[in-house]
């Protein structure tokens, strides 16, 4: 029996609730900022449970407020609502209603889960402070935790520190997973348009051919990882598009590009950055062309604080045992969160989602979150938010046991 063992045995007879919670989210999946029936949804459920709501946060956001007690203390718990537009393939009798709509990255089971936990801490209050659940709209690129912040979140709802967790497929089913520092990378999304001079594909000495240089600009920022950054840091150039032309004889008058760039380091993103403008400069010019480029910096790193983290990961331990607790690998990918813990303390964990061909990855057509996961997310939340309101993170953890 572990400390937090009277969580689980709530959740456990809620857990058909809950399920059925996360499979209705998942059959009526909303795009970003257009989270009405989900956010709705949880405004309902936290009002019936005795929270003070506020909706229309960051557009389509969420918060719901609990106090209990007169400790001044404070936490935040973010989850995210929004799905893909992807089309479901996942054959599921609760598949989405909405043809190219698709709960293909789990808010569904991120949602579901705070919810169960916000279930339990309003019925129990077994702490005293101010809890603030925040759930996020848009987070697949929109920016909607830029928009909730923009909202005034933090001035609003003070937190201590914000904790965020994310399904994980082909990590062991509820397994936890934390990092300290960098966990996930930057993304800086470029548009890139290399103006020539068109002309007859006969005659190409009367044109400057802007597919060329571009062409040749793809080639030479594929030594920007390899040969610029330090082999001990990681970073990303990929381009995703190259369009020009429409005819086999016609030398464009234009060429489009779509890059994507990602680091674990600020340094090495600014690095990166820096030289990938420079080469495709460089380029367009030595073909005779011309370069603009339009910079859209979607993420920062996302980087987890080391006592809030080191905090979090001895509640997994306490909550399921140390042996399914794990050190989580950096992700080249990006998360929006990463804006909001640079802004305030905290940290994000990965709970898995289960390994196997059954499990496919995230914004796939055939996954689906794990059901069989929800309580133990959800007693994350709630044992997580106990111990934080009994023991600061800067206490060892030694301290915390025997407080």
């Amino acid at each position: 029996m572990t400390r937090y063992a009277h969580i689980q045995a709530w959740l456990d007879d809620v857990a058909a609730d809950l399920k059925a919670l996360r499979q209705d989210i998942h059959a009526h999946p909303e795009l970003g900022f257009e989270e009405q029936r989900t956010a709705a949804l949880v405004a309902r459920l936290l009002d019936e449970w005795g929270y003070e709501v506020h909706s229309g946060i960051g557009r389509t956001g969420v918060v719901g407020v609990l106090r209990n007690g007169d400790a001044l203390r404070s936490l935040g718990l973010r989850a995210d609502m929004d799905a893909l537009p992807i089309i479901e393939a996942t054959g599921l009798t609760y598949s989405s209603c909405h043809t190219g709509r698709m709960h293909a990255c789990g808010h569904d089971g991120h949602t579901a889960m705070l919810l169960g936990a916000a279930r339990y801490l309003a019925a129990t209050r077994n702490f005293e402070g101010t809890l603030n659940l925040i759930f996020q709209p848009a987070e697949e690129g929109q920016g909607g935790a830029e928009a909730m912040l923009a909202d005034g979140l933090l001035e609003r709802f003070p937190c201590e520190a914000l904790y965020g967790m994310h399904n994980m497929p082909g990590l062991e089913a509820g397994h936890l997973c934390f990092r300290e520092g960098s966990l996930m990378a930057s993304q800086d999304l470029l548009d890139v348009v290399i103006e020539g001079v068109g002309g007859h594909g006969s005659m190409p000495h009367l044109t400057a051919d802007p597919l060329v240089a571009a062409a040749s600009a793809v080639m030479a920022l594929q030594t920007v990882v390899g040969r610029n950054v330090d082999p001990q840091q990681a970073a990303v150039v990929t381009v995703g598009a190259l369009q020009a032309g429409e005819a086999a004889n016609v030398i464009p008058q234009s060429a489009l590009l779509r890059l994507s760039l990602r680091a674990l380091d600020a340094k090495v993103r600014e690095q990166v950055l820096e030289r990938v403008q420079a080469i495709i400069h460089s380029q367009a010019e030595s073909y005779g062309c011309r370069a603009s480029i339009v910079h859209r910096p979607a993420y920062p790193v996302l980087v987890n604080s080391n006592a809030e983290t080191a905090f979090a990961r001895w509640v997994g331990e306490e909550l399921i045992g140390a042996e399914q607790v794990l050190e989580a690998p950096t992700v080249m990918g990006s998360e929006d969160f990463a804006w909001m813990l640079q802004r305030c303390p905290g940290s994000y964990l990965f709970i898995g989602n289960g390994a196997g061909a059954d499990r496919p990855m995230v914004h796939n057509p055939g996954y689906d979150f794990n059901d069989d996961i929800l309580v133990r997310g959800a007693a994350y939340w709630a044992a997580l938010t106990e111990a934080w309101f009994q023991a600061p993170p800067a206490t060892s953890p030694t301290s915390a046991t025997a407080a």
